[in-house]
């Protein structure tokens, strides 16, 4: 196999009946969806778009967005999926850095990214819901790719500067949806589900690309409301579903008077992007009657690094065990791999991890030297192998000399029944440096006292390490895979009454 396409035309050719996608009320068969994808990689062709070639795709998680993905890959283009919320500013600079040759926006991002691909005379294709293109000649099948080409660039999300072009490869696409089929036990007979958005690293290569490949069916929810996607599980029958741990949350105080019994389908939950709360493990398992297996990895890992096998016990706190292939080392800041149970940095290699920056050698050599990725994550391993995430580590607060790990806060504070969601980040403070500060989100109809969240976390927690300042909100800000956006908290947040 050397295209990332490849299976869906296995699929289409076996199985041409099978439903590949399925979207509200509509389904997609296997022969459709070649048939569209096909369509779209002969548009792309017409337009003067060849193998190689950059093509930025802006949409949300719709099947027009898959049939165009699955387009460019069929043609040997470079998808680079973009965020719909992206601005004109952002998108223009997507475009410059790549060398994109061609845009493609769902009819409801159309505005900006028409902006800015009129300003580099870049051409733009407009999906609209449904609507299908007719080429003079659709692709007649897949154009062989070498297993180091190029698939995808992902645009990492510029905390700390530019955003810089992940390049991902067919081999490391077909590597991660395989296994994924292995540790998800996924068959053609399953239902997977979500609501995570496909121009993310974990809907679309750990979600959408390994359930194609697995030839099983997969629905899409968007946007995502935790009703809508409770709804999903039960109308399309779901056997697997992926999200995040907001999402997870979001669905327990949405799910009324529903118990296990409303799910008999559902087996498999699998929970990415952050850290998931032990509590809610447990919540979500006894609620939707599943198993929740929790993993980890990063965009430059293609969304995959360790998982919680269904073949070995879970531990709390664990993401899990090394992926198959991939390996695990925690090092000091000097590079000394550290021994069981010594915090430090991961590192990790294995066929999940990029080729490199698109463009950037010194930031390459930076993060990746002899096929070890540097993650920038803080971390363990334990004698079995187990890896526990303490932090990222530009999260770490540092109290009066004390590293204190904003997720073990976390994890104390969302088990407080009043708790919907918490962040916990460093304050500055003359005294100590830095000041443990916790920004909460309670329960609808719940007042909380900081007093009272004080008290409850000096009760689990060392002194140094509970928070001293407390701050209230309707909402913790989020990103586009509902992951708690840290760096958007406002520090104003923190007046004298709410941290009193």
């Amino acid at each position: 196999m050397t295209n990332v396409a490849d299976r869906v035309w296995q699929h289409a050719s076996e199985r041409p009946d099978a439903i590949a996608l399925r979207h509200l009320d509509d389904t997609l068969s296997y022969a459709e969806l070649a048939r569209r994808s096909a369509a779209f990689g002969g548009h792309l062709t017409e337009s003067g778009v060849a193998a190689g070639d950059r093509v930025l795709l802006v949409a949300p998680t719709v099947p027009e967005f898959v049939i165009a993905y699955l387009g460019a890959h069929l043609i040997g283009a470079v998808a680079i999926p973009v965020n719909t919320m992206a601005t004109a500013p952002e998108i223009g600079y997507v475009l410059d850095d790549s060398g994109a040759r061609y845009a493609v926006a769902w009819h409801l991002a159309r505005t900006a990214t028409e902006q800015a691909a009129a300003e580099r005379g870049i051409p733009v294709q407009v999906l609209e819901p449904g609507a299908h293109t007719s080429p003079a000649q659709p692709v007649a099948e897949p154009v062989r790719r070498d297993q180091d080409d190029t698939a995808i660039l992902l645009y990492t999300s510029g905390t700390t500067g530019k955003p810089k072009g992940v390049e991902l490869t067919v081999a490391n696409l077909i590597e991660t949806a395989r296994i994924f089929i292995d540790q998800l036990r996924l068959t053609p007979e399953e239902r997977f589900g979500t609501g995570l958005p496909l121009f993310h690293v974990y809907g679309q290569a750990v979600c959408l690309i390994t359930t194609l490949h697995a030839g099983s069916s997969f629905s899409m929810v968007s946007p995502f409301t935790p009703e809508a996607m409770i709804e999903t599980i039960r109308d399309h029958g779901l056997t697997v579903v992926a999200g995040v741990p907001t999402m997870w949350n979001a669905m327990l105080h949405s799910a009324g008077d529903y118990g296990p019994e409303d799910f008999a389908s559902l087996r498999l939950a699998c929970s990415g992007g952050a850290s998931l709360p032990v509590e809610v493990i447990r919540a979500f398992s006894d609620r939707f009657g599943c198993t929740i297996l929790e993993g980890y990895g990063l965009t430059e890992s293609s969304g995959a690094a360790t998982y919680n096998s269904l073949d070995r016990e879970q531990r709390a706190g664990s993401v899990g065990t090394a992926l198959p292939g991939t390996s695990i080392e925690v090092r000091d800041p000097e590079g000394t791999v550290l021994p069981a149970d010594t915090v430090g940095e991961l590192f990790m290699r294995g066929p999940s991890v990029m080729k490199g920056y698109w463009q950037r050698p010194g930031a390459t050599a930076t993060d990746l030297s002899g096929g070890w990725l540097r993650t920038g994550d803080l971390g363990r391993v334990d004698d079995d192998g187990y890896v526990y995430i303490v932090d990222r580590a530009k999260d770490l607060i540092i109290r009066g000399g004390y590293n204190v790990y904003p997720r073990e806060v976390e994890e104390v504070l969302y088990e407080h029944p009043g708790i919907v969601e918490v962040a916990v980040i460093g304050l500055p403070d003359d005294h100590y440096g830095e000041e443990v500060g916790a920004v909460v989100a309670s329960a609808p109809g719940v007042d909380l006292d900081p007093e009272e969240l004080r008290a409850w976390a000096k009760e689990r927690l060392s002194a140094y390490k509970v928070p001293h300042r407390f701050a209230f909100t309707d909402q913790l800000p989020k990103g586009a895979t509902g992951k708690i956006l840290k760096r958007a908290i406002d520090p104003n947040l923190f007046t004298d009454k709410a941290s009193r």
